[in-house]
């Protein structure tokens, strides 16, 4: 298999890499946000909201605990691909989630520069983050329609 026909490849490694596709796009969406400022913004906006709403439960960061965790999490989305690979319902949840919250951050992204009327920090890299969320979540769906047929096949040939 070259790799160039995704109708070649096997239900697992599409899904395989897919979620190294979204852990690609997430750590682009990383430097696209450190290099716009987007966490000036997002402290700035916490502390607003907090001023009106003192329970609100989002933290501010310093540059160096935000970009060392979310460095970590890129780290460990990769060192997480051999569980994708395997398969079964850990690999299904954590592509699930993933997905989801990728999503709604891309959307976030792209949502809060239409309601601020200004292109926000990281939202260049957001439409990255859906098109990498949504072919996970195929991939995903994929992977378990395939494992499913596979055992219906089974069983009807055990039949």
């Amino acid at each position: 298999m070259d790799g160039g026909d995704q109708g070649t490849l096997s239900p697992d490694v599409r899904h395989t890499r897919a979620w190294l596709l979204l852990a690609g796009a997430l750590a682009l969406h990383v430097v696209d946000e450190a290099a716009t400022g987007f966490l000036d913004f997002y402290n700035a906006l916490v502390r607003d909201i907090r001023s009106q709403v003192p329970w609100f439960p989002m933290p501010t960061f310093t540059v160096g605990v935000w970009l060392t965790g979310l460095a970590a999490l890129v780290v460990a989305l990769v060192l997480l691909t051999p569980v994708v690979r395997r398969g079964g319902i850990p690999a299904q949840a954590m592509s699930w989630l993933l997905s989801g919250i990728m999503l709604l951050n891309g959307f976030g992204h792209l949502a809060g520069s239409i309601y601020f009327r200004r292109w926000l920090p990281g939202a260049t890299s957001a439409p990255l983050l859906l098109v990498a969320s949504v072919r996970l979540a195929s991939a995903a769906k994929h992977r378990r329609r395939s494992i499913a047929e596979s055992r219906r096949g089974a069983r009807r040939a055990g039949s």
